[in-house]
């Protein structure tokens, strides 16, 4: 690993007590097993490579739902020791994960009774409607007989999901067990929220013995012979549910997953690992998207943010709009239905502002942390009004606008009045109670905000591209008051961004720096930092085409650029740290909307270089999956990028990035009214040579396309078009 020059703006140095933020991810050991992790709804589950819960150190395992625990240990032992891992594999659509395994020599008084590697069990798990399924097969490849132990180990705590995370609480409910019947136990619990949680183990066949934490087979097998045994832990249903039969529920959540992603556009490229990148992306995408009351909502990541955040999914949902724009109508909707509508200090609440996080679990309940309905995030609202704005430009779905219009009139009047508590124009952040988020912006890290000495800024703090998005929803919303015949109402707004626009730029440019600070403090003092943030003022179009360059230049200059991406603080700043969780690391949302920025100034050649290092970052990953950050170490020769330990896997915005890139490298643009879709510029990085698109649908009408690069001019072919609809190649901004 390389190490980069000293810079005379390093001025900070840590101080000998550390400070811990409020939630945070402590990392306290390294996994003694690689980690896997699938969801259904409101329901996941974290193993380890064997397949087992809590049966090795260094893991987040469990079976969760709604923010608890269901089960904290499930573990398979053959005569009472560990099988042997002979590999471990998740479907190439997540839907579910399949464990092979053998027996070890098997000693009885001394003398081995089976040899290793004469029993194959493979274990498939997968999620379906609050149940976690569990097939274990076994086969005997010996040439005499097997008599053996099959033993399952099981317990559980119903810890919240902050308890999980490191949380301590003082005093907990009341738990207990039982066995309903000899195939099957339940665990409860009693929380001090007065709810009661239970987890339901159904066994068949029938266990040879079964108590409250263990279930014993005694098997013999016969050379060749194979069985099958079958495990349902099921959250929360009442004492009548039986499991679907396995093979059957396998079935059933398969039809369901194709289903619900059946009508989104595909893409396939000249590039095998690039095409795996996608369908694993796509993959995650799937898993992480629940079906809620108002429609499909991308859930933020798993572990820890498996559950409605406001700014995740409108993220999530702004990224996938030119491939399925129906993930942003549930989204639309679901954040519209919790809009506040009162002020509530403990939740950070305010009329007209959009929720950042909901919570099912027991500590939510109780307020001992405050995020059952949380508001403290001042991004949501403006981004809110953003999608809605961009959404109905890629759709012409007029009715959803009209739907929405009460909502974004309260989203920009939070913007205009509590958003802005000194008038000045800027929209700004301070929490309302000592419990709440300190830093509300996606950079939520409690030293994430600071000065060019390290100094961490104080008061109400104006972000810079919190004010983008501001200009940009404010656009978009005249736009759409178009749309409504409201003349007036799209004047006023359109004169507001303009005012915003120049204001911006007369209180955050820093000319010695060459690029927009940070923030500016509570005493209007600008943070003189250069960070990503700068480059997300790009995505929203606010800022000038000459500094939009001098921005870029920066951005792609070593103290930002790796190799493998855009550090969230250039090197040589007070407190960069390239393992910091924003101070240093490559955030991969981050660089997709940088990716965006830069293509709307037509600057597609930092596009290509930030595709291209997160490209081949992702063809290092495990699963070829982009994690929820990595490291921002230098790119060395023949090493693959540096791992953040806690980081999610998946992260909707991080498994949308591949399909943001590729939309800023084809600048794909859709004009609803003329139902025409339009590339601008389009550019492919050197390592794709094709890319066909299929399904790219506007209004009541598709296309595919196949596009190709020859020296560096990509050339349109229309394969096939259902409907009425106009395809442009347009080569000049």
């Amino acid at each position: 690993m390389s190490t980069e020059s000293a810079s005379p703006r390093m001025a900070f140095t840590a101080s000998t007590e550390v400070q811990e933020s409020a939630f945070y991810i402590p990392m306290t050991g390294p996994a003694a097993r690689p980690r896997r992790a699938l969801k259904h709804d409101d329901t996941f589950i974290v193993l380890d490579g064997h397949g087992d819960i809590g049966a090795s150190a260094g893991g987040p395992d469990g079976l969760f739902h709604a923010d608890t625990r269901f089960l904290a240990r499930f573990e398979l032992l053959l005569d009472d020791v560990q099988p042997l891992l002979l590999g471990s594999n998740m479907r190439d659509d997540n839907s579910a994960l399949t464990v092979d395994l053998t027996n070890p020599d098997v000693y009885r008084n001394g003398r081995i009774v089976l040899q290793k590697d004469m029993l194959h069990l493979v274990r498939t798990i997968f999620l379906w409607r609050g149940t976690a399924y569990q097939r274990i097969g076994l086969q005997n490849h010996g040439e005499s007989a097997a008599s053996l132990e099959l033993t399952f180990l099981f317990d559980n705590d119903f810890a919240d999901l902050f308890e999980v995370r490191g949380e301590r609480r003082p005093r907990r409910g009341i738990a207990s067990s039982c066995l309903r019947d000899p195939s099957t136990a339940v665990l409860e619990y009693t929380g001090l929220d007065g709810q009661s949680r239970s987890t339901a183990l159904q066994f068949d066949p029938r266990p040879t013995a079964l108590t409250a934490n263990s279930a014993t087979y005694r098997i013999r097998l016969e050379p060749g012979e194979a069985t099958s045994l079958f495990v349902a832990a099921s959250c929360n249903k009442p004492p009548s549910f039986t499991p679907t039969p396995f093979f059957r529920a396998v079935l059933d959540h398969r039809r369901e997953s194709r289903r619900a992603s059946a009508d989104a556009a595909s893409i396939e490229t000249s590039n095998s690992i690039f095409n795996e990148v996608l369908c694993r992306a796509m993959a995650d995408l799937n898993i992480l998207t629940t079906e809620t009351p108002q429609g499909r909502y991308p859930y933020a990541g798993i572990p820890w943010y498996s559950t409605t955040f406001g700014r995740d999914g409108l993220i999530t949902a702004l990224q996938m709009l030119w491939i399925d724009p129906r993930v942003a109508r549930g989204v639309l909707r679901r954040l519209a239905a919790y809009q506040a509508s009162a002020t509530d200090p403990h939740a950070d609440a305010e009329p007209g502002k959009i929720l950042h996080e909901m919570r099912g679990g027991e500590m939510s309940a109780l307020g001992e942390v405050p995020f059952r309905q949380y508001y403290g995030s001042v991004d949501a609202t403006p981004l809110f009004v953003m999608l809605a704005g961009l959404y109905v430009e890629r759709t012409g779905d007029d009715a959803t606008l009209s739907e929405l219009w009460p909502a974004i009139e309260a989203a920009l009047g939070w913007i205009a009045g509590p958003g802005d508590p000194d008038g000045d124009g800027f929209v700004e952040y301070r929490r309302a109670t000592e419990l709440g988020l300190a830093n509300q912006g996606w950079k939520d890290s409690y030293d994430a905000i600071f000065h060019a000495d390290g100094r961490l800024a104080e008061g109400h703090i104006a972000l810079a591209e919190v004010q983008g998005y501001v200009f940009a929803a404010k656009r978009l919303a005249a736009r759409g008051a178009r749309r409504l015949g409201l003349a007036d109402r799209a004047g006023a707004l359109d004169a507001e961004a303009d005012r915003l626009a120049r204001q911006f730029e007369d209180a955050f440019w820093c000319p010695e720096l060459g690029t927009y600070a940070l923030a500016l403090d509570g005493a209007k003092r600008r943070c003189e930092v250069r960070t990503s943030n700068a480059g997300q003022v790009l995505f929203s179009g606010m800022v000038r085409p000459d500094r939009a360059k001098l921005v870029a230049a920066d951005l792609m200059r070593p103290h930002f650029f790796t190799g493998w991406g855009i550090r969230t603080v250039a090197h040589g700043e007070a407190r960069y740290n390239p393992m910091s969780y924003h101070d240093g690391s490559i955030w991969p949302h981050d660089n997709a909307l940088i990716a965006l920025g830069l293509a709307r100034y037509g600057l597609k050649h930092g596009v290509e270089q930030i595709f291209k290092g997160l490209f081949d970052a992702a063809s290092y990953m495990d699963l070829r999956r982009l994690p929820e950050l990595f490291c921002g170490f230098r790119r060395e020769p023949q090493r693959g990028p540096t791992l953040y330990p806690v980081a999610c896997a998946p992260q909707a915005w991080a498994s949308a990035t591949p399909f943001t890139l590729l939309e800023a490298a084809l600048g794909i643009e859709f004009d609803a009214d003329r139902n025409e879709i339009r590339l601008r510029n389009p550019r492919l990085p050197p390592f794709l040579n094709e890319v066909i698109l299929r399904n790219l649908w506007l209004r009541d009408s598709s296309v595919d396309l196949r596009l190709r690069r020859h020296d560096g001019i990509v050339a349109m072919e229309v394969l096939r078009t259902r409907g009425e609809i106009r395809v442009s190649l347009l080569l000049a901004n």
